[in-house]
């Protein structure tokens, strides 16, 4: 085992296992004001100049937290990637925090895109969203999309086959949004959204 692979598993020792939805409350997330912060930097991704460098890492650790793959049983993970304003790219601690969801017979705890980044070095500038589906294959959902729920420049989401997508929504721009899968170290296009079909995010296949 590598020595940056032994450092995360402590670190999931510690603050991803079973004990983290509840002991990392108010440590490493918490609520504010009705809505959601994270603790930044999180030591188990390395930052990088180049945000997507940042992005592959995400996926295979945040699956090693408690619930990330219990599908229908499972739990969302959420957080935020930022700069300090140095062109350094860094991944806020995931939080669980958010909603009971009804999926059949079954409840599923999702997450809230945080607001906020505590970062003790400076200001955080947030780029992106991080989410994660606790069962595969699965997308972007409807609500995903929306619109009204783009915080961000970008929007990441994976799932337990560590399939990525990223929502480029270019919201409040004439310019349509636009839908890509993480294919080897490039993106592909999948999907536009159309500039009137951006408040119920419906995607436009593109052709392949």
């Amino acid at each position: 085992m590598s020595l940056r692979w032994a450092r995360i598993a402590l670190l999931l020792t510690a603050c991803g296992g079973a004990g983290y939805r509840y002991a990392g409350r108010d440590i490493y997330f918490g609520p504010e004001g009705g809505q959601v912060w994270v603790r930044g930097p999180w030591p188990a991704i390395q930052p990088s100049r180049n945000v997507d460098d940042v992005i592959d890492q995400l996926c295979p650790i945040i699956m090693e937290m408690d619930g990330a793959r219990e599908k229908e049983y499972g739990q969302e993970y959420c957080g935020v990637l930022y700069s300090l304003g140095d062109g350094v790219f860094h991944a806020s601690y995931p939080s669980p925090i958010g909603e009971m969801q009804r999926i059949g017979p079954n409840k599923r705890k999702s997450c809230t895109s945080p607001r906020y980044v505590r970062d003790a070095r400076g200001r955080a500038v947030g780029i992106a969203d991080y989410h994660s589906h606790p069962w595969a294959p699965s997308p972007l959902t409807p609500e995903d999309r929306w619109e009204k729920n783009q915080r961000w420049l970008i929007r990441i989401q994976f799932d337990t086959d560590c399939h990525v997508m990223k929502l480029v929504p270019h919201s409040n721009e004439p310019r349509p949004g636009e839908v890509y899968l993480r294919k080897g170290r490039t993106w592909e296009l999948i999907g536009i959204i159309k500039p009137e079909h951006k408040p119920l995010g419906i995607v436009t296949d593109v052709g392949g």
